[in-house]
């Protein structure tokens, strides 16, 4: 089922009014004919593993919105029925969990894993993902050979000479051509507004007259987007984690302050570790615990753990402290296990076996969509210049991130205009919810997103840092979202959920 290129029918068109863009035209051919097709619902691919009662299908949109009768591509989406039945049902609850690049075809699971968190929610609403455009079923894009992509271990991140940089610089620029040698027609395409649209494409597919939405991290910034573009499509919709909306933030200067953030966030899980040295014995200071960081480094530099485990392996793993809280226990577990002469664990977790399809492809549309949505600096100097200067304060994540997005610096197409995220005329209210300290998305960016979209109402998880917080046990939060979704009902004003007593629970390695 995966996307592919195909010609459109012609039809005959309307005049098109002059105040009306051929894109905008060329959305809302695509809706009426992909109103009028519907989806038909079969059988899952193998290789997805879902299955009954979940079910697939795909939506035809068009390559570019401003031919509709040209190219198009199809997407690969999924549903599985309310659970309280037709007197229940209030219609298609569509999510998106971010990257760009991450595929959405595992929200149905939610209901059959048995979640209680969306329990309430399936009972309502037939729960829809879908792979966007370019991702996995719906387009495969990619960059590279996903066997090279998968090599280990990577170069180091941090750069010890400039030759190190060198070296580097070499390699994002072979990606950025490697993007335009495979990406084919595909690649300048890949865009937020492009997906924002193909989503008013899926909601006329489902029959729907409006659109009900959750989307976590970039997926809430792609909503806030949909709803800058088709305000009045919008029926319910949550930002949750989004990031930063305003132009100035996107792209470069968002990734220059989202270093400053898993920086903040690294050292709350080293000083977390810290108060738990009794259990770890990795430090009984946060500074203690970054010398032993920082050893750690310089021994899986000179000798790869495993001969792959080497820093670029180690950094990604120890990543995730500062995106989720229920990962900390664990990786505190692993390092102390390696402490004491025992890597079984380390090794295992940072090489678990990945599709190495998948995983490329994900980068490839992360770089795809990242390089078309935004300017980013052509000069190596600024480059060069505010990764050093920022390495100073945010050493963790700094060089990783900036390898990650210099594709960026030599993107063979021209980049797009972001499209200005404000309410328009009849968008009900949002709710956006956000944690204060997220590091992967700063608070500010959800305040932002407040501040743009009118009525909206900002649900803060106070002290808390992890990325994504619809989808954790919290009461204040969930009872919230519940309500907002079932009813339409929200607070009268901005709620601050009190950080949870509770902390992560240290959990010892002792066997």
């Amino acid at each position: 089922m995966a996307g592919v290129v195909t010609a459109a029918p012609a039809t005959a068109r309307d005049a098109r009014p002059a105040h009306v863009s051929a894109v905008d035209q060329g959305t809302r051919i695509a809706a009426e004919r992909a109103a009028a097709a519907g989806i038909d619902w079969r059988d899952c691919p193998t290789d997805t593993g879902l299955t009954a009662p979940i079910r697939c299908g795909r939506v035809t949109v068009p390559l570019d919105y401003a031919q509709p009768d040209g190219r198009a591509i199809t997407l690969t989406v999924d549903r599985i029925a309310n659970t309280g039945g037709p007197a229940e049902r209030q219609g298609a609850l569509l999510h998106n969990p971010g990257g760009p690049g991450v595929s959405g075809l595992l929200f149905p699971t939610q209901v059959t894993n048995g979640n209680p968190i969306w329990a309430r929610t399936a009972r309502a609403y037939d729960f829809v993902g879908f792979d966007p455009r370019g991702v996995g079923h719906s387009g495969l894009f990619s960059c590279q050979d996903p066997r090279e992509f998968a090599d280990t271990p990577k170069p180091d991140p941090l750069p010890h000479s400039e030759a190190d940089k060198t070296a580097q610089r070499k390699l994002t620029r072979s990606y950025a051509e490697g993007c335009r040698v495979r990406g084919g027609e595909l690649m300048p395409f890949l865009t937020t507004e492009n997906t924002a649209r193909d989503l008013e494409v899926i909601r006329a597919a489902l029959g729907e007259k409006q659109l009900n939405y959750v989307g976590v991290s970039y997926g809430g910034y792609l909503g806030a987007v949909y709803a800058t573009l088709f305000p009045r499509h919008v029926r319910r919709m949550i930002a949750d984690s989004s990031i930063d909306p305003s132009r100035a933030k996107l792209g470069y200067r968002a990734n220059l302050e989202q270093n400053l953030g898993f920086q903040r966030r690294w050292q709350d899980w080293t000083a977390w570790v810290a108060r738990h040295d009794a259990t770890y014995h990795l430090g009984g200071t946060a500074a203690a615990v970054q010398a032993g960081w920082e050893e750690l480094h310089a021994e899986v530099k000179a000798h790869p753990l495993g001969g792959t485990v080497g820093p670029a392996e180690l950094t990604t793993l120890f990543q995730n402290a500062l995106y989720y809280d229920m990962v900390w226990a664990p990786l505190a577990s692993i390092w102390s296990s390696h402490r004491v002469g025992d890597d079984t664990l380390l090794i295992a977790a940072a090489t678990q076996s990945t599709n190495a399809v998948a995983a490329e492809n994900a980068n490839a549309v992360y770089t795809a969509v990242g390089c078309n949505d935004n300017a980013w600096p052509t000069d190596w100097k600024t480059w060069d210049r505010d990764a050093t200067r920022l390495h100073r304060r945010a050493p963790f994540m700094t060089w990783a991130n900036t390898w990650k997005n210099l594709p960026c610096a030599t993107w063979p197409i021209r980049p797009n205009t972001p499209v200005d995220v404000r309410s328009g005329s009849g968008l009900p209210p949002v709710l956006i919810v956000h944690s204060t300290r997220d590091a992967a998305a700063p608070y500010s960016g959800a305040v932002e997103l407040h501040k743009r979209l009118e009525g909206s109402r900002l649900i803060t998880d106070s002290g808390a840092g992890s990325h994504g917080v619809t989808d954790l046990v919290n009461a204040c939060v969930n009872q919230r979202v519940d309500a907002y979704l079932l009813t339409g009902r929200l607070d009268s004003r901005n709620v601050v959920c009190a950080l949870r007593a509770q902390e992560p629970t240290a959990v010892s390695t002792d066997r």
